[in-house]
């Protein structure tokens, strides 16, 4: 076989382990398949054991390998090593092997500081997933915060329509650091899509610049220019995901062509070998490094960018190729291995953690069952239910597998006791509803009597609607204090007018207080003449009850003033008979019109008065019946004699009780 038909075969062999067609001399066309973009961070993937792939590299640095041969025995990268570097993310993916974040337990300060720090400190394209995540958590936190604050508007009184939750300044905070987050990430994908487009420009340009090469004709200046392009395709960005394998694939096999090709410059291939030999050693010894690094996360982070850079490098001897990847496969474990060791410590804490809630859901159990019927109670156990509450959110996170069962069964008792605690308050909305009709009841008729100017009897009427007021249970807290002002306002109305009108009486009870001294001396100084008489003192009664009230503190004093004034007169008048009795009456109902419950005082006299002729014509009745049983006996004259004064001097009385009536009458 010619070397013109070996070259055909092995481009044969080349573009059928890539997935490409030849025609001819022509390159190859690409593979309309995509996929992702090669990268070795998965060190976990064994090196092949086909001797031409021993370690885990890119095809450019597969297909190199070729130069150190001879053009006979140049073979080109078989499928397997074709595809050994297509098995990864591209390098614009998101690195999978950075430790995920455990969020629960968090508070939403926590949650607000995590975020801040992850967009400060991270790459802001690979934080889509766990920012979410984030965002999840501190939601879920604000909406506990409203049911609480819901809740508690509701036990002090509040009707759950007028709630409005008040965002508070972490919250704010929050939603502008994530808004800002949300455009700066839509931003920079925008920017990268662009970016990728410019680098599919750019790279096709550089593989027409191989193809160039490729089909040209061999000088010294080839592998110089191999090389440029090589490196200039290696600091090139990623490429739009659909156009990854096509690139790749065109790349690798016109780069097999080359090499396959060549038939010099093998002494000089060696020594780039070495080259790459000297620079792999060098992030063999950085990886080995990385397990004195304290920070975790920060050595996983500079491994991954070792592997990058490993990747990139170009092939090195190939007694060397096993060798060199397993010491930098092991420092690489070295760090997974800790990475493994603080999960597995993590355990522990999470079993503990799991203990610990597990008390806490038997410290909550009991809330779900309680039941109370005033406010009080369900307050103090509402601040005990929440403190329970933060004590949960004080511990850390459990083991993933009892996770879900765990929160189930807290937040079911948590929310039982909620439940149990509106119901409660939806029934006391109810009654407080009732009482505020009956509230509105006592209103109207409050102000229907504001106006009145029958001051005793409205005043009576609004102490018994005061009095019916305070019997009253709760009403609405939101119309609880405008209830109040309107009934007060309509009892303060009429009390203030009373109270104007009593002003402008007091002036004239003084005025008829100065009167009825005067009078009263006038009285005195009567008594102390000779000119006496019935009718003259009549009249200074008639004149002094005439005279009307007088202030309230002076009532007594006045009326003792004017009784000595009276018996004064009277005594020296010294009427005598029956007139006398009869003119004492008069005087003394004269006397009583003056007292301001004369009415109450004139009905009860009357009342005894009745009583009395009542009493004695009874006793007339039972008198003369035992009359009849008296025998005929030496003593039964002188009994029936004793009977019959008494029998007479009880009539006698009941005409004199009977004229005052009719006097009484007269009043």
């Amino acid at each position: 076989m010619t070397e013109k038909s070996n070259e055909l075969s092995e481009q044969d062999k080349v573009t059928q382990a890539s997935g490409e067609e030849v025609k001819g001399n022509e390159s190859a066309a690409e593979p309309q398949a995509s996929s992702a973009e090669p990268d070795t961070k998965n060190i976990e993937n064994p090196a092949s054991s086909d001797d031409s792939s021993l370690e885990v590299v890119s095809l450019e640095e597969v297909s190199s390998e070729s130069i150190s041969e001879s053009p006979e025995s140049a073979s080109p990268p078989t499928s397997s090593e074709t595809e050994e570097g297509e098995d990864h993310p591209s390098e614009d993916e998101e690195d999978h092997s950075e430790e995920h974040s455990d969020l629960s337990g968090l508070t939403k300060v926590q949650l607000l500081k995590l975020l801040k720090d992850k967009i400060h400190h991270g790459a802001v394209l690979k934080l889509d997933k766990l920012a979410h995540e984030i965002k999840a958590a501190f939601d879920d936190l604000v909406a506990k915060d409203t049911e609480l604050a819901l809740e508690k508007f509701k036990a002090e009184g509040g009707a759950e329509d007028d709630f409005e939750y008040r965002l508070h300044e972490e919250e704010k905070e929050f939603n502008k650091v994530f808004n800002d987050f949300r455009y700066q990430l839509n931003t920079l994908r925008k920017e990268a899509e662009r970016q990728k487009e410019k680098n599919l420009f750019v790279k096709n340009e550089l593989l027409n610049k191989l193809r160039e090469l490729v089909d040209g004709e061999e000088t010294t200046l080839s592998m110089g220019a191999i090389k440029a392009i090589q490196e200039e395709w290696k600091s090139i960005g990623p490429v739009p995901a659909s156009q990854n394998r096509n690139l790749w694939a065109s790349f690798n096999a016109l780069m097999d062509r080359f090499y396959d090709n060549r038939s010099i410059y093998f002494e000089l291939k060696e020594l780039d070998r070495k080259k790459n030999l000297e620079s792999k050693v060098e992030l063999c010894e950085k990886a080995e490094s990385l397990k004195d690094v304290k920070d975790l996360k920060e050595a996983i982070r500079q491994l991954n960018e070792l592997h990058e850079e490993f990747k990139h490098i170009g092939p090195v001897p190939r007694d060397e190729q096993e060798s060199l990847w397993q010491r930098f496969k092991a420092a690489s474990d070295a760090v997974y291995d800790r990475r493994k060791e603080f999960f597995e410590s993590q355990k522990e804490v999470f079993k503990k953690n799991q203990t610990d809630k597990e008390a806490l859901i038997a410290m909550l159990t009991p809330f779900g069952d309680f039941k109370a019927d005033r406010i009080k109670d369900w307050n103090i156990k509402t601040k005990e239910i929440l403190e329970i509450q933060k004590a949960w959110e004080r511990t850390g996170p459990v083991p993933k597998e009892a996770g879900k069962e765990i929160n189930k069964a807290f937040w079911a008792a948590f929310k039982q006791f909620f439940h149990h605690k509106n119901m409660f308050f939806k029934e006391l909305d109810e009654i407080r509803a009732a009482n505020q009709k009956k509230a509105e009841e006592l209103i109207s008729q409050a102000e229907a009597l504001m106006e009145n100017t029958d001051w005793q009897s409205t005043a009576n009427q609004l102490v018994k609607l005061q009095q019916e007021w305070k019997k009253l249970g709760p009403t609405p807290e939101k119309n609880r204090d405008a209830l109040y002002k309107r009934f007060k306002a309509a009892c303060d109305s009429f009390f203030e007018n009373r109270r104007n009108s009593n002003k402008q009486a007091n002036t004239e009870f003084d005025q008829n207080l100065k009167l009825k001294q005067e009078l009263i001396q006038k009285i005195k100084q009567s008594a102390s003449g000779d000119d006496l008489s019935e009718e003259e003192l009549s009249g200074f009664v008639a004149e002094f009850n005439e005279i009307g009230f007088v202030p309230r503190k002076n009532i007594k004093e006045v009326q003792n003033h004017f009784k000595e004034a009276v018996d004064l007169y009277l005594g020296k008048l010294d009427p005598s008979g029956t007139g006398r009795e009869d003119f004492l009456f008069r005087l003394n109902l004269n006397r009583i019109q003056s007292d301001p419950n004369a009415i109450k005082t004139l009905n009860k006299k009357e009342h005894g008065i009745r009583k009395q002729i009542s009493d004695l014509e009874n006793s007339i009745t039972l008198w003369r019946n035992n009359l009849e049983f008296f025998a005929a006996s030496k003593t039964a004259d002188k009994l029936k004699d004793q009977f019959d004064i008494k029998i007479q001097k009880a009539e006698e009385e009941i005409d004199k009780l009977k004229k005052k009536l009719t006097i009484l009458k007269e009043f």
